[in-house]
């Protein structure tokens, strides 16, 4: 049976947005937790990351990642058609209003994708962490590349200079969806790059000390807001017990 290794390279990763029924949450977090983790990835995918949105108390954040589109089709159908999924699924689906945002990503090199060690997953009920991630999300018209290189070539190597190198960080999959039972969003040119703080203040002095910088000020930041289409989406997420992104 396939397992999650902890030095591959995951080439392909889903970031799931879901919109829950109010109230409904930390049921399908304890839930998740206890059954839907191991199990999906007995089937060869890994779960990265699982998030609380602290800007909407009924919305779920989580990314899961495959070695490749084909390995996806395999571990999704080999989960969906399981057990596992048919024992807990029902209770699962009972929780959502909504659970087809969902972006398609790949790394935007080989050295910003990740590489989880299962062995350091926390146990069944551990208490979330106190930290905070940040996931910001750009879009840039279809078929462009100027503003993901400016991601790549110019943000990325700032983060790290004014001390948030960044979790990872991704560009669109643009191959087609080879499990159509789960919509992804189509026609999307996007940038993805996550970082973790110790809290939120630490994120909010790390912003200020980006924005400062002469080339991010002078060069990078304007040059991202000419490319993009939309203000980008900012992500503020606290991350689960279980999750190997914290």
């Amino acid at each position: 049976m396939p397992s999650t290794d902890p030095v591959r390279h995951l080439a392909v990763v889903e970031l799931r947005q879901y919109t829950l029924r109010p109230g409904r949450r930390d049921d399908l977090i304890e839930l998740f937790e206890r059954e839907l983790i191991e199990t999906q990835e007995e089937t060869g995918m890994a779960v990265l990351g699982q998030f609380r949105d602290l800007d909407d108390p009924d919305r779920f954040v989580w990314l899961r990642g495959f070695p490749d589109m084909a390995a996806r089709h395999d571990a999704l159908t080999a989960f969906y058609g399981g057990t596992a999924w048919g024992r807990h699924g029902p209770r699962a689906n009972a929780t959502m209003a909504d659970s087809d945002d969902v972006l398609l990503l790949r790394p935007l090199t080989d050295d910003t994708g990740f590489r989880p060690a299962p062995s350091t997953r926390p146990g069944p009920g551990t208490p979330a962490p106190e930290r905070f991630v940040s996931a910001t999300v750009w879009s840039f018209p279809p078929g462009r590349t100027d503003g993901t290189a400016l991601i790549r070539d110019g943000l990325l190597p700032l983060l790290s200079a004014t001390g948030a190198a960044p979790l990872a960080a991704f560009g669109t999959e643009t191959a087609p969806n080879t499990f159509p039972r789960l919509p992804v969003r189509t026609g999307e040119n996007v940038a993805v790059v996550l970082t973790s703080h110790p809290d939120e203040s630490a994120h909010r002095r790390h912003l200020i000390a980006l924005r400062a910088h002469p080339a991010a000020r002078e060069e990078v930041l304007p040059g991202i807001e000419r490319a993009q289409t939309a203000a980008p989406k900012s992500l503020r997420l606290a991350p689960t017990g279980r999750s190997l992104i914290s």
